[in-house]
């Protein structure tokens, strides 16, 4: 990611990084009603279950919940309904190669504005067995602890 373009940071999936090992990411556009835009400005979104999957050659987001616009009346989206995603027709098929591995998967790790245009960050990701999310725990101990010491 370049600096030069302006960024602002909807909301991140925390739990992803924790829960999987990250092989690839990419950068889709996302397809939003009016109402769901408004919501994202006032950070109005949650990732935690929300995951990928590929469907006659498109790419969609399921579970990602976009809570709704309080000023939109009767004119107001469902917030957990599939979103698709843009990318181009060579990611797609990167993508569904990489799916296609045992043990893959497509997770959401950040959705934010890019240029004015919402973005999400889709990540290839494998799941973490329960020790290397213990020894991951462990790791980031003893680098607090470090820093602590130098400090």
């Amino acid at each position: 990611m370049t600096e030069s373009t302006a960024e602002k940071n909807i909301t991140v999936n925390r739990k992803a990084r924790h829960e999987y090992f990250i092989l690839q990411t990419y950068e889709a556009g996302i397809v939003l009603v009016g109402s769901e835009v408004k919501a994202l400005r006032q950070n109005k979104a949650n990732l935690v279950d929300a995951f990928a999957m590929l469907t006659n050659n498109e790419v969609w987001l399921m579970n990602a919940n976009i809570s709704v616009y309080d000023q939109a009346s009767i004119n107001n989206h469902d917030p957990l309904r599939k979103r698709k995603l843009l990318l181009k027709k060579s990611e797609i098929r990167k993508l569904n190669k990489a799916v296609s591995e045992k043990g893959n998967t497509l997770i959401p790790l950040r959705m934010y504005f890019k240029d004015g245009l919402a973005k999400v960050e889709l990540a290839i990701a494998t799941g973490k067995k329960q020790y290397d999310k213990r020894e991951d725990i462990a790791k980031r101990d003893l680098n607090r602890e470090m820093q602590r010491k130098f400090k």
